[in-house]
C-alpha cells in the first residue's frame, strides 16, 4: 500500500509537471507568433500611433503603449520588460525620431515587423532653433524620415496623417495575411474621415482676421503649413525647453504687429511661461493640444474630438467666421 500511495502522487507530479511544460511551450510559441489569444499584439510607441493601431486593427488585434496616458512622450524611459515586450510583438508602431529611447530599444529588440511612421511620409524643419525670433526651417526643405532633426508633428497635419495610416494599414496586412481584408477596408474608412477633418480645417479657417498664433512649443508648423498659417513657438520642438530673453522680446514685437489676442498652452507641459507672456501683453490664454497624448485635462476623448477643439480654438484667437 505504501509503495502504490508513494507510486500515484509521482505519477500525478510528473502529470502536472508535463502540463505545466506544454502549456509555457504555448504560451512560448504564441509569445513568438507574436499573438495572444489568437489576436496580434501590436506595440505603440505612443498615442497618435496608438490610435491608428487601434481604429486599423480593430478585434484583431491587442493594442498597448509604451507611453503611458497622460505622460509626456519626448522624454520616455524604456524598462527592460518593455523591452522585451518590443521583441515579441507582432507589429511595433513608432515614429522614429520623437523618442529616443524607443528608437534604441527597438535597434536592441530586432521586433520582426515594424512600421515606422516617418518613413510613410515626409518629414521638414519647423522651428527646430528659435533664434532672434525667426524660427529655422521656415526654407521647408523636405527630409526622409531618417533626419532625426526634423519636425516629428506630422499627425497634427490631417493629410500627412493619412499617409500614415496608410502605411500602418499595411503594415498591419503584412503581419497579419489572414485579417488583411479587415485591415484594408478599416484603413480605407480611417483616410476617408482624415479627409473630412482636412476639409473642415480649410473650411473652418478660410474667413479669417488673422494668420499668427503664439504657442508654447513649436508642434504645429505642420497644421500651420497646411491652412496657411504663421505659427509663433515660444520654445522650439522641445516642449521643455526655456525661451531666451531675445526670444520673448521677439514675441512681445509679433503678438503687437500681428495683432495677436491669445497665447495658447498645451495640457502635458507647464504653462507657466504661455501664461507669462501672456501677462504681460494682456492677452488671452487658451488651449492647442499638440495630442501627444489623452488626459483628463484633454478637450476630447480621441484624436479627432481633440482636433475639432483645436480648430474651433483657432477660429477664436484668428477671428475665423
Amino acid at each position: 500500500m505504501n509503495i502504490r500511495r508513494s507510486i500515484i502522487p509521482a505519477a500525478l507530479a510528473g502529470v502536472a509537471v508535463l502540463g505545466l511544460a506544454t502549456t509555457l511551450t504555448a504560451c512560448s510559441a504564441d509569445a513568438t507568433d507574436g499573438r495572444t489569444d489568437g489576436k496580434l499584439d501590436v506595440v505603440a510607441s505612443f498615442y497618435p500611433m496608438q490610435f491608428l493601431a487601434e481604429r486599423i486593427g480593430g478585434g484583431h488585434v491587442h493594442v498597448s503603449s509604451l507611453t503611458k496616458p497622460g505622460a509626456e512622450p519626448h522624454d520616455l524611459d524604456i524598462s527592460a520588460r518593455q523591452t522585451a515586450d518590443l521583441s515579441e510583438a507582432g507589429l511595433v508602431v513608432y515614429l522614429k525620431g520623437l523618442q529616443p529611447a524607443v528608437d534604441a530599444a527597438i535597434g536592441q529588440a530586432e521586433p520582426k515587423h515594424v512600421a515606422d511612421a516617418a518613413s510613410f511620409t515626409t518629414l521638414e524643419d519647423h522651428g527646430t532653433e528659435v533664434d532672434g525670433g525667426h524660427e529655422h526651417g521656415d526654407d521647408e526643405h523636405e527630409h526622409s524620415g531618417e533626419d532625426a532633426g526634423s519636425d516629428p508633428h506630422i499627425w497634427l497635419d490631417p493629410v500627412r496623417y493619412a499617409q500614415v495610416a496608410d502605411g500602418v494599414g499595411k503594415a498591419l496586412q503584412k503581419a497579419d495575411p489572414d485579417n488583411a481584408a479587415a485591415y484594408k477596408k478599416n484603413t480605407a474608412a480611417l483616410v476617408k474621415q482624415l479627409g473630412t477633418l482636412n476639409d473642415d480645417f480649410k473650411a473652418g479657417l478660410k474667413s479669417r482676421t488673422s494668420d499668427t498664433f503664439i504657442t508654447t512649443h513649436a508642434a504645429f508648423g505642420y497644421l500651420a503649413e497646411r491652412y496657411g498659417l504663421r505659427q509663433e513657438a515660444i520654445s522650439g520642438i522641445d516642449p521643455e525647453s526655456e525661451p531666451s530673453p531675445a526670444r520673448m522680446k521677439a514675441l512681445h514685437s509679433v503678438a503687437e504687429k500681428e495683432k495677436v489676442g491669445t497665447v495658447f498652452f498645451e495640457t502635458l507641459v507647464s504653462d507657466k511661461t504661455a501664461k507669462t507672456l501672456a501677462g504681460d501683453l494682456h492677452l488671452r490664454t487658451d488651449v492647442l493640444d499638440p495630442i501627444e497624448g489623452i488626459s483628463d485635462q484633454s478637450k476630447g476623448d480621441d484624436y479627432f474630438e481633440v482636433m475639432h477643439a483645436n480648430l474651433k480654438a483657432l477660429q477664436t484667437a484668428l477671428g475665423a467666421k
